[in-house]
């Protein structure tokens, strides 16, 4: 027998249910209050409903720590775990998936562009016995248009190239089973890419639709740097597709240099011979040392992801986990 991993439906579908929600956090003191108040609304009326907030601290500079131990002291919902630096927000959400406790767990931003009234209705699809409930954008009119084109590609390109492909317009937000919690935990990259993970590990899967609000208060992390590096991130994480690529891009190359060969001998031969241009010339060496270059640079990508997995480092650090009891 193979070597395989069975995962089963973490709780009975029954009435009461413990929820835990991971909240990255990176210099988001303006918004955290908002956050807090708006999930206390949403789920005060939800008395089978145990609620735990675990708040990952990605090394805010701010008064983002301070602010979330002072929450603590009067709502032990709240758990915190601060990371040592910022890691990134891959990082954050791998740290607050391995700190939950509840039966099923919801990713989420504190910007509140995920309406956490949501997740009321991705409970009732859980309760029907989904293990995953994707939260789908139907709209994204408040993002730029570069924004929307940019992630329009990405998804086109991602989907069209990778052996798993990602749901579009769908996010971290999600509610997963306890068992898709532990599936993700098996998985040892230390270079993560969660929407990619989320989707490879499968489980049965659904979707809610809901439409995507402004920020209610502070400004996005994600700059197009930022994005860019992200969606290179993706595309390497999950295919090997743009190493391929140029051992077709090199053969067509060569037919059509051959080709051309053939075409100046001829012409030579019936025509007597021809001083190539110096214009021409250098077309050809620059295209093909950009091409050279764009190659190596492929390779290059893939080569120091191998390089820094060999590593073996920790995706993250913890400084200190605060817990509502200390």
């Amino acid at each position: 027998m193979g070597n395989h991993l069975t995962y089963q439906h973490g709780t009975q579908l029954g009435e009461h249910l413990e929820l835990s929600l991971v909240i990255p956090v990176f210099n988001e003191a303006a918004t955290v209050d908002l956050f807090i108040a708006r999930i206390t609304d949403v789920f005060k009326a939800e008395a089978l409903v145990s609620l735990e907030m675990v708040f990952v601290n990605d090394g805010s500079t701010d008064t983002t720590l301070e602010l979330l131990l002072q929450r603590q002291s009067t709502d032990p919902r709240i758990r915190i775990v601060d990371l040592s630096r910022n890691f990134g927000k891959e990082a954050a959400l791998t740290a607050g998936l391995e700190a939950v406790t509840g039966q099923v767990v919801v990713p989420i931003d504190v910007d509140l562009q995920d309406p956490p009234e949501v997740i009321l209705e991705m409970i009732a699809r859980w309760r029907e016995g989904y293990e995953v409930v994707l939260g789908h954008r139907v709209s994204r009119r408040n993002d730029s248009w570069a924004k929307q084109t940019s992630a329009n590609w990405f998804y086109r390109l991602h989907n069209k190239i990778s052996d798993q492909p990602l749901p579009e317009n769908v996010g971290d937000f999600r509610l997963m089973d306890r068992c898709v919690v532990e599936a993700l935990q098996t998985l040892p990259e230390s270079r993560r890419f969660m929407k990619g993970l989320f989707a490879w590990v499968g489980f049965r899967t659904t979707h809610v639709d809901y439409e995507r609000p402004e920020r209610v208060a502070g400004e996005s992390k994600f700059n197009g740097w930022r994005l860019w590096n992200f969606a290179l991130e993706g595309i390497t994480s999950f295919s090997t597709d743009p190493l391929k690529v140029w051992t077709y891009l090199g053969v067509c190359v060569s037919l059509v240099s051959f080709s051309f060969a053939i075409f100046i001998v001829l012409r030579t031969l019936f025509t007597g011979v021809d001083v190539p241009g110096y214009a021409s010339l250098m077309v050809a060496v620059t295209f093909l040392g950009g091409l050279q270059l764009i190659g190596i640079g492929v390779l290059g990508e893939y080569l120091g992801r191998t390089y820094i997995e060999s590593k073996r480092r920790p995706v993250y650090l913890v400084r200190r986990v605060y817990d509502a009891k200390d």
